[in-house]
């Protein structure tokens, strides 16, 4: 019986074929080769496996195949992607996509040295907390301010600074769990608090702050419970009351308001989203925000509050560990100038942008896309839909924001085979699967991707149909 192994073309041959001789000059020739041999390798295990008579495709056909495959192998993890979910701040999705002024920004320092810790005017060595404390103390109100690397490193290191060792008081209905397993108790014990749980899951008043202090309490701390809420017969009281108290007794007090906010989101239609000033104001001493949530900038924990507890934080060991790098500065500055008028936030921050577009601009931008893909055969019964989007990113789960979208079904295999076949686009499209529909909501598009999604439906409905 013929050796079926000896039809197989060489290595030579197969990188003298003009696919593969292409993937060559754009990737790299020992990259190429040992794809070529990995791929002939399992190509022999499947004829060895295969009892019956294997057709062996020309030299030209497995060179093809060779190429592609190399090609979705080194294919990026981390891909630009069309949001159509209408989920405004998707964690899977990286949250707020970033303004064009804050891209400059990284691209600026990026390409070379920069001033991060060092005085320009002086030439001494500086602090990289300084570059972005004055717009933080102007957009608050608050007397000093510190970024760490996310939210969950702000509180983890601001109770470290001001409480270790000692009780830090906490409402039970407080007492979160967000995404990736971020457990408020099991980040207090890290930090090396100890915890005082006060009140019930829906009830807790100022007499239950007040019963709890004694010698060994080290701080207050209120927390924004931002994926939940809890609502009818329930309770709790006002920050200022909770900084009365504290007071009596010569306490600091912590407040994490989550996703924060630097304006009020009331204009957008939604509501009870703590703003960052009301709570300096309020008397918190330090008030713990993201700033890659409703800030609308890079990931960031920002630490807004008193010159004395701020300047504790800073001088913690952990915040080297928890400290940012040169591009978040630079993005998270540029980010926070926009801030100076809401008119221009609105208009160069992509989160207020989204927020603050219009229904009659959403339907009308929906009905192109409808109107340009309907005749394709890849989708059936093309139309344009009422909806709602979410803010997501732990934010106001329970509110939705009124949208257009396209809907449309599968004309041929499942919903969830178009999904996948979106997905693997590049860029990749993502929408939502409702009722053996999909939907893309035109809030979380930007307006410059329009195009972009007709032509890969254009693509899909062109592509060969894959045979069973």
């Amino acid at each position: 019986m013929e050796n079926p192994f000896r039809n197989l073309p060489s290595v030579t041959q197969l990188l003298d074929s003009p696919p593969l001789k292409r993937l060559v000059h754009s990737v790299n020739h020992h990259v190429v080769v040992d794809g070529v041999r990995s791929f002939l390798a399992n190509m022999r295990q499947q004829m060895t496996k295969t009892a019956e008579r294997f057709d062996l495709p020309t030299t030209g056909e497995l060179a093809e195949k060779i190429a592609s495959w190399l090609q979705n192998e080194r294919r990026p993890m981390l891909r630009p992607v069309i949001n159509g979910t209408g989920i405004l701040l998707h964690t899977g999705l990286g949250r707020a996509p970033l303004a064009e002024r804050a891209l400059q920004a990284i691209q600026s320092v990026a390409a070379g040295y920069s001033s991060l810790e060092v005085d320009l005017e002086t030439g001494q060595r500086g602090q990289r907390a300084e570059i972005v404390k004055r717009l933080i103390c102007e957009l608050t109100g608050s007397d000093d301010a510190a970024v760490a690397n996310n939210n969950a490193a702000a509180t983890m290191i601001t109770l470290s600074s001001m409480a270790a060792g000692r009780e830090v008081i906490v409402s039970r209905g407080q007492l979160i769990e967000i995404g990736g397993s971020y457990r408020l108790p099991e980040v207090m014990t890290g930090s090396g608090c100890v915890l005082r749980e006060i009140g019930t899951t829906n009830k807790t008043r100022i007499e239950d702050y007040e019963a709890a202090i004694n010698d060994r309490t080290g701080a207050i701390l209120r927390v924004h419970p931002s994926n939940f809420q809890v609502v009818g017969f329930s309770e709790t009281p006002a920050l200022k009351e909770i900084v009365q108290v504290a007071r009596r007794h010569s306490l600091p007090v912590i407040d994490d308001i989550g996703s924060g906010a630097l304006i009020d989101f009331s204009a957008y239609g939604l509501k009870d989203e703590p703003v960052a000033r009301d709570s300096i104001e309020a008397g918190a001493d330090v008030v713990l925000f993201s700033g890659d949530k409703l800030v609308g900038g890079p990931q960031s924990g920002i630490i807004a509050g008193s010159r004395h507890w701020v300047r504790a934080i800073l001088k913690n060991p952990l915040m080297r560990a928890m400290r940012v790098d040169k591009l978040t500065l630079a993005a998270l500055v540029a980010t926070l100038e926009l801030y100076s008028s809401r008119e221009t936030a609105e208009q160069q921050i992509p989160l207020l942008a989204m927020l603050a577009t219009s229904l009659a601009n959403l339907e009308m931008r929906a009905k192109k896309i409808a109107g340009q893909i309907s005749h394709l055969d890849c989708l059936s019964d093309v139309s344009v839909v009422n909806e709602s989007s979410m803010l997501g990113g732990g934010s106001i789960p329970t509110q939705e924001i009124p949208t257009f979208c396209v809907s449309f079904g599968a004309n041929a295999g499942t919903i969830d085979d178009l999904a996948k076949s979106l997905r693997c686009q590049d860029p990749a499209i993502m929408g939502r699967i409702n009722r053996n529909r999909m939907l893309l909501d035109l809030r979380t598009i930007h307006p410059r991707y329009d195009v972009a999604i007709v032509t890969a439906f254009e693509r899909l409905s062109s592509a060969p149909t894959k045979s069973a």
